[in-house]
């Protein structure tokens, strides 16, 4: 009598790429590119109508503001979804982001005092000033905007919740405070050249699409093609390093942070050289942005940076999905073309429509925090929320039970990492 056979499930191998996580990388890349062909490829030779609708309802200039607001929110993304650090001055980094390009790229040469040139533009050569290239402008600001990170990350070590915004909010002030009054009658040395500001920035050499044709030379005004190729690429980048950050130690300490910061301690997580890292990477994406946003504007002016600029990043991040990269960026292109082109247009449509004369984009903010209200009542977690995000919110409707579940990404990461788990 021959012995029944059991069969044995031959146990998964664990892969070393989650095909499922690739969904919204090539989505964006995929998006990118398709941006690239209509606008340099397509665009320029279809009929005048199609044209001027284009351009009315999604211009590739405000396309590109868009993707300057994206990398700033998922800088603030890290600060405040990743570590839940609440900043309210954030648009502090983008005006010193902004202002190190100002510096580093232009004649302003701080009174005629410096002038050189290294591997910047060939036709500022002879108009005194600092020339540098563009990428060691990036480093540059990367750097200036880490350290300011620091410091204003190092005395709020023991503060929380709303100390730590009051915080964040005098340091959001009074950066373009200084940059506002800049100039010999307010800091007595022209630093900033004040509410006149600081250009023009030097061209930068990139890609230049332009109906159709492609060639690499000095980028102008009108090179938004080139632009937006570049800050595609800056904004891939901040993605990247954002997802890689999030699952690493230091990620995990954030969360930790995020979660209860007691505890954390507790557990041996090191709250000052976490906050502060905290602080400094973030601080190096809304540098990047604040370069980003100085090029496409061609010169530097104090005005744009008011403290409704971190309300706006911070709805982005709230919105989109507090923690979650890929929410945080819809977010932030969401609501940069609503405030740009979406309710102008849509305002003019209905007035056409039933013939009225409303201003629309007088009542933005009104709109505005109306849709914040209501996303709070009814979508607390924003349009893509962080899968733990989600889970707390809901801990009601769902049950304990399914609310103290961890997160499937981490039971993934431990397993592979363990190597002894079958």
């Amino acid at each position: 009598m021959s012995q029944p056979t059991i069969a044995v499930p031959t146990p998964k191998r664990p892969q070393s790429i989650d095909r499922t996580r690739l969904g919204w990388p090539l989505g964006f890349t995929i998006a990118a590119v398709v941006v690239v062909v209509f606008y340099g490829f397509i665009l320029p030779f279809l009929v005048p109508g199609v044209r001027v609708w284009v351009q009315d309802w999604l211009p590739i200039s405000e396309i590109n503001v868009a993707l300057i607001w994206a990398m700033s929110a998922l800088g603030l993304n890290i600060v405040v979804g990743y570590a839940g650090l609440l900043d309210l001055g954030y648009v502090a980094f983008w005006a010193l982001g902004g202002y190190t390009t100002a510096w580093l790229m232009s004649d302003f040469g701080f009174g005629g005092k410096v002038n050189f040139n290294i591997f910047g533009s060939p036709g500022a050569a002879s108009t005194g000033g600092i020339h540098l290239n563009v990428v060691l402008v990036f480093l540059a600001a990367a750097a200036v905007c880490a350290l300011f990170g620091v410091i204003i990350g190092a005395p709020t070590l023991r503060l929380r919740s709303d100390y730590l915004a009051l915080v964040t909010l005098g340091f959001g002030e009074i950066i373009p405070q200084i940059f506002r009054n800049g100039d010999p009658d307010g800091l007595g040395f022209n630093l900033s050249n004040a509410t006149l500001g600081i250009g023009p920035i030097d061209s930068m050499t990139f890609v230049r699409i332009n109906k159709g044709e492609v060639a690499v030379g000095q980028m102008n005004v009108f090179d938004h093609v080139g632009r937006f190729i570049l800050f595609s690429l800056l904004t891939a980048l901040i993605i990247f390093v954002s997802l890689r950050l999030r699952q690493g130690r230091l990620g995990r300490a954030w969360l930790a942070i995020r979660e209860d910061e007691l505890a954390a301690s507790a557990m041996g997580v090191p709250l000052m050289r976490a906050k502060l890292s905290a602080y400094a990477v973030g601080a190096i994406a809304g540098g990047i942005g604040g370069v980003a946003y100085a090029l496409h504007l061609g010169r530097m002016l104090p005005d744009p940076f008011t403290f409704a600029v971190s309300i706006t990043l911070l709805a982005m991040v709230v919105l989109g999905g507090m923690g979650n990269v890929w929410g945080v960026l819809l977010g932030a292109l969401v609501i940069s073309w609503f405030n740009s082109t979406g309710l102008p247009q849509i305002g003019d449509s209905f007035n056409s429509t039933f013939g009225t004369n409303v201003d629309f984009p007088s009542f933005n903010f009104l709109i505005f925090g109306g849709v914040l209200v209501l996303m709070m009542l009814f979508r607390r977690e924003g349009f893509l929320p962080e899968s733990r995000t989600r889970l707390v919110l809901h801990e009601g409707e769902a049950g304990d039970t399914q609310a103290e579940e961890p997160e499937q990404e981490l039971v993934d990461e431990t397993t592979v990492k363990s190597g002894d788990v079958k």
